[in-house]
């Protein structure tokens, strides 16, 4: 029997005795409803009506109107509510000496016939009652009964299939899994042995003839050099450097995952398909298959320069070698082209090695050059003959030569720690600072520079601020570049604001100008190194702002710039508080 019929069997039985307990349930359940209904319409009524009527039959002499017409209220539905054997007469005997007490309202054997009329209906009812409660509790024992019967057979057939279907269909797939392991293990002489007929002996069938097909093609030759092949492609595939093979008419045998990264295609899209072909739409794919142009360079003595190519995320160099595949046939004397391999070397952790000590070179000379421009300007004041003997006002520029020349020698080391900074190595001397004091001194630092373009420098400062966690010195050094700056792009009568306050858990440092703005283009590349906005005027090597950042984001800050072309900048950073 197949397995589809077995379960369709199984389960649809199973189904139609859950239906038979659903309709036996249902049945007997509205009868025991129905019953219950008739002993509540039929009975409890009446016992309710009967209470009423006592009741209002002792109201009488107190008052007697509103108990008349509360008795007839109730004996009017007591005549509508009639059931029960004898319950009619009883209700007229009642109805006759009613009418007779409200004749003769005092006069009490008639209250006691009423009474006794009354109890005669309540003892036929409460009869009534028990009996159909006997016939109500019959009915849910028989309802228990056949749902117990129901529910029994259900479970006996459920139980049934829970303990033989499971079996039939798990112990088969167990077989063929435990086989299948062994095909994949290369034990191709594996075969499934039962034989049923139903949709597992077909899959057996099946199976063992792919197992006998296989166990054919792993003897053959054709199996061990396609192994070999695997090996091969393994093997390329798993190199760091992007390789591609082609054959002597630039077809593409084989391209490694680096390649595929690099050039941004699927294999699918690579494989079997020309070069030539690929790099009409493929620009990297055509400076690749441009093999004779590093040979005619170097013939020419000039430096090949390596191919910068967006990878891993980032700008990568890579140096090409183009490997030229020949070979010498059986019984020739002649070596024939048969291909062309193209390796690219990745050499970008040596060009970030070179970058980060050219970065270094240029970092310490354009930190050396404000100090040194100070020191210019203090020495040129000093050697005016206006200046005359040593004065409170000479003093004061020696003094500042002193503590330029002190910057510089700290500057210097601290451009050092900041080479190490993408080895994680630079030092900061976090402690509990000021941020008043940092505020101050860097103002205080720029004061001769906005003094001589006569701009004025205000300052905004929430008051009772909290200390932060930072290093001093660098922090200083970072509002000394912003107002450096700033200064640099205003105009000369104009107004530079240094506003500080507290942002959550953080103090902001800004420094406000009405320059000309940065346009939005530019804005998010201000902190990149070397990085100048084009077209403009002023000189500088694009290091302060980058350095800016580095030591921000070293003490756990942020920093960023807010600009509009024409309304001018605002640059800022963020510090947490202690």
């Amino acid at each position: 029997m197949k397995i589809k019929t077995k379960l369709n069997l199984g389960v649809g039985l199973l189904f139609l005795l859950i239906i038979i307990l659903t309709l036996v349930s249902a049945f007997y359940i509205f009868s025991i409803k129905k019953d219950t209904e008739n002993i509540l319409k039929a009975n409890y009524n009446t016992l309710e009506y009967s209470r009423n009527m006592l009741l209002s039959l002792d109201e009488i002499n107190s008052d007697a109107e509103n108990a008349i017409i509360t008795f007839e209220n109730n004996l009017n539905k007591q005549s509508k509510n009639v059931t029960e054997v004898g319950e009619h007469d009883a209700t007229l005997n009642l109805k006759k000496s009613f009418n007779l007490l409200k004749v003769n309202r005092t006069d009490q054997k008639l209250k006691n016939q009423i009474r006794q009329d009354i109890f005669e209906i309540m003892k036929l009812n409460m009869f009534a009652i028990k009996q159909k409660s006997d016939v109500a509790k019959q009915t849910a024992e028989t309802a228990n009964m056949w749902i117990a019967i129901t529910g029994t057979l259900c479970f006996l057939i459920a139980f049934n299939l829970l303990v033989n279907l499971p079996n039939n269909i798990a112990d088969p797939i167990k077989e063929l899994t435990a086989s299948i392991k062994e095909i994949a293990n290369k034990n191709y002489s594996e075969r499934v042995h039962f034989m049923d007929h139903n949709e597992f002996g077909d899959l057996a069938k099946s199976f063992n003839t792919m197992a006998q097909k296989l166990e054919e093609y792993n003897s053959s030759n054709l199996y061990k050099l396609l192994f070999e092949k695997k090996r091969l492609e393994t093997l390329i595939n798993n190199m760091n450097d992007p390789i591609i093979g082609l054959d002597n008419q630039g077809l593409i045998l084989f391209v490694n995952d680096e390649a595929l990264k690099i050039i941004g295609m699927k294999s699918e899209d690579v494989l079997g398909k020309t070069a030539s072909t690929l790099a009409l739409t493929n620009d990297l794919m055509k400076s690749l298959i441009e093999k004779n142009s590093a040979n005619e360079a170097n013939i020419r003595g000039q430096k090949v320069l390596p191919m910068k190519i967006f990878a891993d995320g980032k700008e990568s160099y890579f140096e090409k070698e183009n490997i030229n595949i020949t070979i010498q046939p059986t019984g020739e004397d002649q070596m024939i082209n048969i291909g062309d391999v193209i390796i690219l070397r990745n050499i970008t952790p040596f060009k970030e090695l070179d970058f980060a000590k050219t970065n270094f070179i240029a970092t310490v000379s354009h930190e050396l050059k404000t100090p040194i421009s100070s020191i210019k300007l203090s020495l040129q004041l000093l050697e005016n003959k206006t200046t005359g003997t040593i004065n409170e006002e000479q003093k004061h520029l020696i003094e500042s030569i002193k503590d330029d020349s002190q910057r510089l020698l700290k500057i210097t080391g601290e451009l050092l720690e900041l080479s190490q900074v993408e080895t994680g190595n630079i030092q900061l001397n976090i402690e509990k600072s000021n941020p008043y004091e940092i505020v101050h001194y860097a103002t205080e630092a720029v004061k001769m520079q906005t003094d001589q373009k006569q701009i004025e420098l205000l300052i905004e400062a929430d008051e009772n601020l909290p200390d932060i966690k930072a290093d001093s010195e660098k922090t200083a050094w970072v509002l000394i570049n912003f107002l450096t700056n700033a200064i640099r792009y205003s105009s000369e009568n104009s107004k530079i604001t240094m506003r500080l306050k507290k942002d959550n858990m953080q103090i902001s440092f800004a420094v406000i100008d009405t320059g000309k703005g940065i346009d939005n283009r530019y804005r998010s590349k201000v902190f990149d190194k070397y990085f100048q906005i084009p077209g403009s005027q002023k000189t500088g090597t694009g290091l302060g702002l980058a350095i800016s950042k580095e030591f921000i984001e070293a003490q756990g800050g942020t920093i960023g710039v807010e600009s509009e072309l024409g309304l001018g900048s605002t640059f800022y950073f963020k510090l947490l508080t202690i």
